[in-house]
């Protein structure tokens, strides 16, 4: 066994000659020496050089890209693109949980909670109330179905039930100015759009209270307000509001100043929009600009 290994060691420490000679005449043309570890060091070194190489070029060039399953520019692209556009699209669907439940707090006699206080966390965690607040709205509108048909039960005139009609409400205007494009089912405009001086001032229609005052990317600084009678007020594109959620207005009251904000806003106008009983309607019958 000693006898091997010393052969072993021998051999390494032996001594190699290469050479290159001519066949016609003999000549050496190249002559490499070297002992056995030198040689061993020597080859290991060529091989960590040549991986070493490749892989830079392929980190560091566009040759990476031809490898099979690695995603070229434009798939990078489309990845980056789409995970922003989720998270869009998650914030819009916590930012509606978030006033469907202020909806549902106000119809409900609670306080409506104000965007500003909320973090992304208690917000989505808001949005887990909504299921039992609906449940709590439809059992209470259960109850007083009933009671009101058990006290119209004999009723037969029906001259004293009350009609809602909005005709009958005073409608403050909302702005001074002219109305530019007008309320068209057809061409999907369920909406009015005023055209007014910038920074022109925006009042509430009617009394009410404030149920969504914030920035949106497409509609810029938008505040809405929940009236008696089913009626929703809704004011986009404004420069500034001057309400926060929740807080009770009275018809001509200052809300927001006239803009020209969000990505869908082409110039400095009001738009303004009539909501009853989730159905738009046109401001024009029955508000006079």
């Amino acid at each position: 066994m000693v006898r091997i290994k010393k052969e072993k060691r021998n051999r390494l420490r032996s001594k190699f000659r290469f050479s290159v000679f001519n066949d016609t005449s003999h000549e050496e043309i190249f002559v490499f020496r070297a002992n056995g570890l030198m040689t061993l060091v020597s080859v290991s070194m060529a091989v960590i050089l040549i991986i070493g190489s490749v892989t830079l070029l392929i980190s560091f060039t566009p040759l990476r890209e031809f490898i099979p399953g690695y995603p070229n520019a434009q798939t990078r692209r489309a990845i980056v693109q789409n995970a922003l556009k989720a998270d869009s699209l998650e914030q819009a669907i916590r930012m509606w949980d978030f006033h469907l439940n202020n909806i549902q707090r106000i119809v409900t006699g609670l306080e409506p909670l104000n965007l500003e206080n909320l973090t992304p966390e208690s917000l989505s965690s808001d949005s887990e109330l909504t299921p039992n607040l609906t449940a709590r709205v439809s059992k209470e509108d259960s109850l007083l179905r009933e009671e009101v048909l058990r006290q119209e039960q004999f009723n037969l005139g029906g001259g004293n039930r009350k009609i809602e009609q909005i005709e009958g409400l005073h409608f403050f205007p909302p702005v001074k100015g002219i109305i530019s494009n007008g309320f068209n089912l057809a061409t999907n405009h369920p909406f009015i759009d005023i055209a007014a001086k910038e920074n022109s001032v925006v009042s509430a229609v009617l009394d009410g209270t404030v149920i969504m005052s914030a920035w949106t990317e497409e509609t810029g600084y938008t505040i809405q307000i929940q009236h008696e009678n089913d009626l929703i007020s809704i004011y986009k594109h404004n420069s500034k509001l001057l309400k926060k959620s929740g807080e009770k207005v009275k018809a001509g009251t200052a809300i927001s100043l006239v803009g020209n904000t969000g990505t869908l806003s082409s110039g400095v106008h009001l738009h303004f929009e009539l909501w009853h009983k989730g159905v738009p309607i046109d401001p024009v019958k029955y508000i006079k600009f």
